[in-house]
């Protein structure tokens, strides 16, 4: 028998909206599998759509960098919010972002370049000495374009490029360069806010779709519906799945009356030309790093905080 803890069942009731009672009792026949325990509740009708991971569970900053037809978006984690805050760190993450536009989004590349006589790496670790805090450089990400431009977008900006939710978006088309910034940036701040999975359908991992299909079955088998009533209710639900998690299918933030395909469309006439959305890169700061046991009562006074 799995033990099951506060925080097991905090977490997966922040996930799925689920009452207390109920995600202790979905932990309980999961053996502690959060996830298996999401896809209980939901089976039971007792939770919707999992929410993305999207928790803060790290400090430090994301940093983003463009340069015409490439960006580039990092990750540098540190132990505490006063780093983030300090010239020194900030200096850092942007030394890191400018270098993976020519290195590209390999993290150990990265880590080898040479900057002036020592490595990236030698860079953190004297930032470490210096500040006397641990600091890793997490992940990286790169997207380009032949023709087109690498919008990018920072939430909760403390510096330049420099925040806690990063993303950069591709947008290929032979048309007005100052206007596809401008909705490229409208995009990005649509990515930062609704946080799809993919471009489209057809870009989404088989197996979620898989697990979305199962779950939306067997919740609905269990109310005893007949099988070929079944299959059209979750063709049905699949459908209203990927207008929530796919970005051109998802209501764009700016008119929700419209879906982000549509208003691509509508922006093809002040470019000048087609645009096709190639790619996005979305990184919210210490998304799915799990908090050290026993940091219940500071994730309760952070979530009363922020109401």
């Amino acid at each position: 028998m799995a033990n099951i803890t506060a925080g097991m069942v905090k977490e997966l009731r922040d996930k799925t909206g689920a009452g207390m009672m109920d995600c202790k009792a979905a932990l309980g026949e999961t053996g502690g599998d959060l996830e298996a325990a999401v896809d209980w509740l939901r089976k039971k009708g007792l939770a919707k759509a999992a929410k993305k991971a999207g928790r803060v569970a790290a400090e430090g900053l994301i940093g983003v960098a463009v340069r015409g037809t490439k960006g580039v978006v990092v990750e540098v984690n540190s132990e505490t919010d006063f780093v983030a805050r300090n010239d020194l760190f900030q200096g850092l993450v942007k030394m890191i972002a400018d270098v993976a536009l020519d290195a590209g989004g390999d993290v150990d590349k990265i880590l080898g370049v040479k900057v002036g006589a020592i490595t990236v790496a030698d860079a953190i670790g004297d930032t470490v000495a210096k500040i006397g805090e641990n600091m890793t450089l997490r992940r990286a990400a790169e997207l380009a374009v032949s023709k087109g431009v690498v919008a990018s977008y920072v939430h909760n900006s403390v510096s330049e490029g420099l925040g806690r939710i990063g993303v950069i978006v591709a947008l290929e088309s032979t048309g007005s360069v100052d206007e596809l910034k401008a909705f490229g940036r409208q995009v990005a701040m649509h990515v930062a806010s609704a946080n799809p999975l993919a471009i489209d359908a057809a870009a989404i991992d088989p197996a979620v779709v898989a697990r979305e299909k199962s779950v939306l079955s067997e919740k609905f088998k269990a109310q005893g519906k007949p099988a070929n009533v079944i299959d059209k209710i979750v063709e049905s639900g699949l459908k209203t799945f990927y207008k929530e998690v796919c970005l051109l299918d998802q209501g764009f933030i700016f008119d929700d009356k419209k879906s982000v395909a549509q208003a691509v469309k509508e922006s093809e006439g002040k470019v000048g030309a087609p645009i096709k959305i190639t790619g996005f890169v979305r990184y919210a700061l210490g998304e799915g790093i799990d908090r050290p046991e026993g940091d219940l009562g500071g994730e309760v006074a952070a979530l009363a905080g922020a109401h």
